[in-house]
């Protein structure tokens, strides 16, 4: 087989398989969304959180 026609053998596949993808509605891609920002607001603040306490603890220390 040569390599133009597996050229057109691969591009008919990824064709058959583009047909086959469910995009997710406007909805769903709404929430998912919201879903992602809440959760990195979340890692934000306990990050941030952590942050300041291992500050507080590691001034204690070094401190004296």
């Amino acid at each position: 087989m040569s390599k133009f026609n597996k050229t057109q053998e691969y591009i008919a596949s990824v064709k058959a398989e583009a047909k086959k993808v469910t995009w997710p509605t406007k909805r769903e891609l709404w929430e998912s969304s919201l879903v992602v920002i809440a959760f990195i607001f979340i890692l934000a603040i306990t990050t941030g959180v952590c942050d300041k306490v291992i500050n507080f603890v590691l001034g204690l220390f070094l401190s004296k």
